[in-house]
């Protein structure tokens, strides 16, 4: 009886196992699958390479970096827009719509630092020295840590051109992006002034709803095109390689839409703070340092996107990179092949040779 009974308490135990092997296949088939989605090799470059940790330390150096740099671009602005309204208040919604939270466009609205404090600040007094050392401190550091992480997803060297001419690039990028801004502005204003006078040629009022929907969408579109040129310049430009521009546009793309939504969703990041009593009174800066935390995931993915998309092609980031790469993996080949053992050595072993006493 006891060896009949044996078929029996084995059958349910082999349904049990081939239940779970066809659940494991199940599980490799989807994970199988999910592996050779795009978005998915993306993130898990973003991941391999530690890209989180790096976005952490760029919105960490953000933090210094911006309030030196408005500071800063304020005392310059403000000795050539001063006591113009029309050009001042532009300037400030385009700081308040980039960074939310950082500029007080109005009263009601929150921010952490007052434009009009700002305007009637001098550039060539005590403060505005040392805020001019400031940023050039905390904005070069930041854009050479950006290149710097940057190149990491791409997964290439550190570049070794000189420390002084890297400043010297990293300059002229932070005073091109202070240009765009000022750019971004007068558009803006363009935009808006074109907008007034469109809509009521079509019968919409600009103070109805409709028409603040369309100013609004005039000035994200004003955004979205910075936010372009912006990761296209941080690619091409601060990194240091020719990627070709039509390999960068869907990277680009995706990442000033992904921009533009926390631009938009800014208010609820700064919101967050808030909901804890003891962060409340820390809630505009911890707000501003989670929102620099998502923008600099957003730039490191949108590169992790441009590597993914080269590999496919099987197109190097860098070429000169990649041949100093194959180059030097030719040369340890070599080295490699040529400490082999040959013969008998090879056989028995090389014996060091000993040398006769006399």
């Amino acid at each position: 009886m006891p060896k009949d009974a044996e078929p029996a308490e084995a059958g349910p135990q082999e349904s049990g196992s081939k239940a779970a092997e066809k659940r494991q296949g199940r599980i490799a088939v989807l994970v199988a699958r999910l592996q050779k989605l795009f978005a998915f090799r993306v993130f898990q470059n973003y991941s391999t390479v530690q890209g989180p940790i790096l976005a952490s330390g760029l919105a960490f150096q953000a933090i210094f970096a911006i309030f030196a740099a408005v500071w800063v671009g304020f005392s310059v602005v403000g000795l050539v827009v001063a006591g113009n309204h029309q050009l001042q208040q532009p300037l400030i919604d385009v700081l308040a719509n980039a960074v939310p939270g950082l500029i007080k466009a109005s009263t009601s609205s929150p921010g952490a630092i007052d434009p009009k404090q700002l305007l009637n600040a001098g550039v060539f007094g005590w403060t505005g020295a040392i805020a001019l050392v400031g940023v050039l401190v905390t904005a070069l550091g930041w854009l050479a840590s950006a290149r710097s992480a940057i190149r990491v997803i791409f997964g290439l060297p550190q570049p070794t051109t000189n420390f002084v001419l890297l400043k010297l690039k990293d300059l002229a990028i932070g005073i091109g992006f202070g240009a765009a801004l000022i750019v971004s502005a007068a558009l803006s204003v363009a935009g808006s002034a074109a907008t007034t006078a469109l809509l009521p040629l079509i019968g919409i009022s600009s103070d109805s709803v409709l028409g603040a929907i369309v100013g609004r969408v005039v000035t994200l579109a004003v955004m979205f095109a910075l936010d372009a040129v912006t990761l296209g310049i941080f690619f091409r430009v601060l990194s240091g390689v020719a990627i070709p521009w039509k390999r960068m546009r869907g990277a680009v793309l995706a990442g000033a839409v992904g921009l533009g939504a926390l631009k938009v969703l800014g208010g609820a990041l700064l919101g967050v703070p808030k909901s804890n009593p003891l962060l409340a009174s820390f809630a505009v800066i911890l707000g501003l340092l989670i929102f620099f935390n998502f923008v600099c995931q957003v730039i490191l993915v949108s590169a992790s996107w441009v590597r993914v998309g080269m590999d496919d092609r099987g197109l190097p980031i860098d070429p000169v990179a990649e041949k100093a790469r194959r180059e030097q993996e030719r040369k340890d080949a070599e080295a490699a092949r040529a400490a082999r053992p040959r013969g008998l050595a090879r056989l028995f072993g090389r014996r060091p040779r000993v040398t006769p006493s006399r």
